[in-house]
């Protein structure tokens, strides 16, 4: 039986993952990932810290699984998004941390784009908001802040990518001296359509974008569909040559490996932040509801599209329970105390700890727990913790749904689940609550993983299309609502009133 394996570089931690040919995890391995935090607001990874890390779980699950690389049909790789990386095209090293997709450094520039009235132009291009989120405006604070960076950028010295580019140049030469010339400098269209640097009617950078944030086009990978020839892994890093056959970032990703091929088809991964995606086809739709439009995997030239909406604190309001206030020894024993009291007891959190992203899109907005009595415990504010990751993800349906139907379509019928947080039953019946829809969790909750290698076996030859991977898919369980329309609208007053509250200056 032939496998794929999958390159999953996430946020808090490196994953890999070998798949059957049926979408069976065969074998995983994983490593966290440190997070580096200079100042407030500042978030910052170490370039060779993921690539050591990527690179020490691909061949920890290779060794768990039993395989050769030589058993491996092809190499799918997923990725952080917006995460950036400039390095030294000559020595293969980078030249400052990667500035990671939370990081509101550069604000400063937004704020300069949307006053100079380039907003919307730019959202007609892009699909996106003008936002610090986006890898565009964190390139140029690298430019224009890392000492001779503009200078050799301008001498064609610096490559500049998102993760996967950092990965692929990596796994395609890297920085050995003998084999840096072979490196592939190439993203794929999802990621690119993340840089607020891509035109995606056209699937190329724009030369206006490029103008207004003085990037020089020289640092730019090229763009590929995320089914496409990547190269191969270069035959010392896990034992043989594999075949490179799909990219796609984590978001896209997980949309692709879910099964949701056709316009309507939504899925919301819960992990350190939650990203909601619904496709809409070949269909460019401009929200109207904070959401962003962004670029779907493509398994060919014709562009696709997706509504998505951005929670920044999803999972990481758990880790900090953990980590912060101390709360609980490990994640998994936040539904155990969040069980222990019937409701939140009036407390209502808002975890907006790096601002707002959809539908609200305040970078000035920081976490507030309200509602607060003599008889609040741990245990209230840990489900109310659980509930704020509800809570955000309806917010973003409720959007997703208005635009539909604004567009010509139905509301969304049912949601798709994934990432580690989806393994909490409480949330998940709390989400379908609030939604009033089924919440569908499938088989394999690693489907960010999942894409990823569906790309690569789709890109090599493996599968005939993307029917035969609908096939593949399979239901774990179905959460269906058990509160009333009344009660979930309610419900979500109250959070949208926390979340002015957040807001209020």
């Amino acid at each position: 039986m032939p496998y794929l394996l999958a390159l999953d570089q996430g946020t808090s931690s490196s994953r890999s993952i070998v798949f059957d040919q049926q979408g069976r995890i065969v074998a995983m391995a994983q490593q966290e990932l440190p997070q580096i935090y200079p100042q407030p607001g500042w978030v910052e990874h170490d370039p060779c810290v993921i690539w050591d890390t990527q690179l020490a779980t691909a061949r920890d699950a290779l060794a768990k699984a039993g395989l050769d690389a030589s058993d491996i049909h092809a190499v799918g790789i997923t990725n952080q998004r917006e995460t950036t990386v400039v390095w030294n095209r000559k020595t293969g090293q980078p030249i400052h941390h990667a500035i990671v997709w939370q990081d509101r450094r550069s604000e400063p520039v937004c704020a300069r784009l949307r006053a100079d009235g380039k907003a919307e132009l730019i959202r007609s291009k892009t699909g996106l908001l003008v936002d610090a989120y986006f890898s565009g405006t964190k390139l140029q604070w690298i430019l224009n802040n890392v000492p001779g960076a503009r200078a050799q950028a301008l001498a064609g010295e610096l490559a500049f990518g998102t993760v996967d580019s950092w990965l692929l140049w990596q796994l395609t030469g890297g920085s050995d001296d003998s084999t840096r010339a072979h490196a592939v400098h190439a993203t794929d269209v999802s990621n690119a359509s993340r840089t607020m640097l891509f035109n995606v009617h056209t699937n190329q950078w724009d030369e206006d974008l490029l103008q207004w944030l003085d990037i020089p086009a020289s640092v730019l990978p090229q763009v590929r569909p995320s089914c496409a020839d990547f190269g191969s892994v270069k035959a010392d890093l896990l034992g043989a040559p594999v075949r490179i056959g799909g990219m796609a970032g984590d978001q896209q990703s997980a949309l692709f490996g879910q099964g949701c091929f056709g316009a309507g088809m939504a899925k919301n991964t819960y992990g350190t932040g939650c990203f909601m995606l619904m496709h809409t086809g070949e269909q460019f739709q401009t929200s109207r509801n904070g959401l962003l439009t962004t670029s779907a995997a493509q398994i060919s030239a014709t562009p696709e599209f997706a509504l998505e909406g951005s929670v920044f604190v999803g999972g990481a309001v758990v880790q900090w329970l953990r980590d912060g206030l101390r709360a609980i020894q490990t994640s998994g024993e936040v539904q155990t105390l969040a069980q222990s009291v019937p409701d939140a007891g009036g407390v209502m959190m808002v975890p907006a700890f790096t601002g707002l992203g959809a539908p609200y899109w305040n970078p000035e907005a920081r976490g507030t727990i309200t509602g607060i009595t003599r008889g609040t415990t741990l245990a209230h504010i840990a489900r109310a913790a659980l509930e704020s990751i509800a809570f955000q993800s309806a917010a973003l349906l409720t959007a997703m749904s208005r635009d539909s139907v604004a567009n010509g379509g139905s509301p969304v019928h049912e949601l798709r689940v994934d990432g580690g947080a989806c393994a909490n039953d409480l949330l998940m019946q709390m989400q379908a609550d609030l939604l009033g829809i089924p919440v569908v969790r499938p088989a394999v909750i690693e489907t960010t993983a999942l894409g990823a290698a569906y790309l690569a076996g789709l890109g090599t030859g493996l599968y005939a299309g993307t029917q035969e991977l609908s096939a593949l898919w399979q239901a774990e369980r179905t959460f269906t609502p058990a509160l009333g329309q009344e009660q979930a609208l309610a419900r979500m007053a109250a959070w949208e009133h926390a979340v002015r509250q957040a807001i209020a200056p």
